[in-house]
């Protein structure tokens, strides 16, 4: 990958920084990054490479991204029930998808890092007090007394601490036997099991079994293959807090490239996508395959420069599109992004996030989403890329593998009258697993008739 030579890891703090906490100590933050850069790096660029040219795949059509999980975790999450069973909805979302629509499925957690969410307002009030937004466990606490609210930059150590930890269980899982698919079948959760969608899962997991046992039959050996016993699992977060960013990234000894070393993928929010901005020149600069967040304001002109700057050697696999619209919207502001990226030949990876378009505040006061405006954003993102011919590459999602009660309809028949009965998240509504599961199987039916147009072609 090539950079322009005037890419410093710390030339964005040249630049304007959109979102950006007023710590109120600058020497405290200093010190905390000087120990972060002593510490050993999260990933490695060769894992960031592998996911790199995984997701070229993807672009080209010979595969599927499904990106998926917390909205902001939280540091009291870190147990590893809660991994464990965030990676199983995952796993099992991806096997929905894998089985109906017949191409490898790209697996890239929001995990590990994601601690950061960025605010609409700076300050927030309440009856007459007005203190700092809450801007996710890595800058301030949710709880509204001035203490909490005050950024602490040792919660940047305390973020990559929990990060590590988690990491450490996630390769665990993926690696140690968990995640093979002879163990289709565990990956349910217990909650689910008696659902319509857990009992299809199970209908598909016996499928998978079937396959297997007359794999076995013929003298396969099925311990053998890494294919059937682990899978590659990835990790993403948006790169929000760009000095936790620059103190994680490493020179790689072989390329010579800067990899930012906190995660594998990081993506530019809606919020954050000035293309003068510190967060796009921290990102141009660095080797990771990134992404970055599209929303309704987008225009033709505005994304062609984006790209150009993100991705000037136009390498498959660098850049991920990630549409975030609305379901009143998508249908109208979509295709031109896409058509003009299509006609100037752009190496991209389109995806799919029909979650953020979608947030309301339910009667009580809560944020929520309907499970139907979901996916209804979806079916049309499918529908515009199957009209312009172009392949509908992936999907981002915020769920948990917990029995929450925060977006409603689907397959949990949530109402708003549930919100209040475990509503935990300390940001923004998540799917529970039940809802997960059923998205998988609904937007399997979309990869299925995608795959099948673009084999006829």
């Amino acid at each position: 990958m090539s950079a322009n030579s005037t890419w410093r890891p710390d030339s964005w703090r040249s630049f304007p920084v959109a979102q950006s906490p007023l710590w109120p100590d600058e020497e405290h933050l200093e010190r905390v990054e000087s120990d972060l850069r002593a510490k050993p790096p999260l990933v490695f660029a060769g894992e960031a490479r592998r996911l790199k040219s995984q997701l070229a795949d993807v672009a080209a059509g010979r595969g599927f991204l499904l990106q998926a999980g917390d909205c902001a975790e939280n540091f009291n999450e870190g147990a590893a029930d809660f991994i464990r069973d965030k990676l199983k909805v995952i796993l099992q979302m991806a096997v929905a998808l894998t089985y109906a629509g017949g191409v490898p499925v790209v697996k890239v957690g929001r995990i590990a890092g994601q601690f950061a969410k960025p605010r609409s307002d700076m300050y927030e009030e309440r009856d007459g007090v007005r203190l700092e937004a809450f801007r996710g466990h890595i800058i301030n606490d949710e709880a509204f007394t001035p203490e909490a609210r005050r950024p602490n930059p040792d919660r940047l150590l305390a973020a990559y601490n929990q990060s590590v930890a988690t990491l450490n269980l996630l390769r665990a899982f993926t690696t140690g036997g968990f995640a093979s698919l002879t163990r289709v079948h565990a990956w349910n959760q217990e909650f689910v099991t008696n659902s319509p969608e857990g009992k299809r899962y199970e209908l598909l997991a016996d499928d998978i079994d079937r396959a297997l046992t007359f794999m076995r039959s013929c003298g396969i050996d099925l311990a053998d293959d890494h294919a059937l016993q682990g899978v590659d699992f990835y990790t993403s977060h948006e790169a929000l807090i760009l000095p936790y960013e620059q103190a994680l990234t490493r020179q790689d000894s072989l390329s010579g490239d800067y990899y930012d070393c906190s995660a594998h993928m990081l993506w530019i929010g809606d919020r954050t996508r000035q293309l003068d901005g510190a967060h796009v020149e921290f990102l141009r600069g660095v080797a990771n395959p990134i992404g970055l967040k599209v929303g309704p304001s987008t225009t033709v002109e505005g994304l062609r420069a984006l790209v150009a700057a993100l991705n000037p050697d136009n390498e498959p696999g660098r850049l991920t599109l990630i549409s975030r619209m609305g379901r009143d919207k998508v249908s109208d502001l979509l295709p031109p992004l896409v058509e003009a990226l299509r006609e100037d030949g752009a190496a991209v990876l389109w995806s799919c996030d029909p979650m953020h378009g979608n947030t309301f505040k339910a009667s009580g006061g809560q944020k929520t989403r309907r499970f139907d405006d979901i996916l209804s954003e979806v079916a049309q993102y499918f529908s515009v890329h199957q009209s312009l011919g172009t392949w509908p590459g992936g999907l981002h999602v915020e769920l948990t593998g917990d029995d929450v009660t925060e977006c409603l309809g689907g397959g949990a028949a949530v109402s708003e009258s549930d919100l209040d009965t475990n509503y935990t998240s300390i940001c923004d509504p998540r799917l529970n697993a039940t809802q997960g599961l059923d998205m998988a199987f609904r937007v399997a039916e979309f990869l299925q008739r995608a795959t099948n147009g673009a084999r006829s072609l």
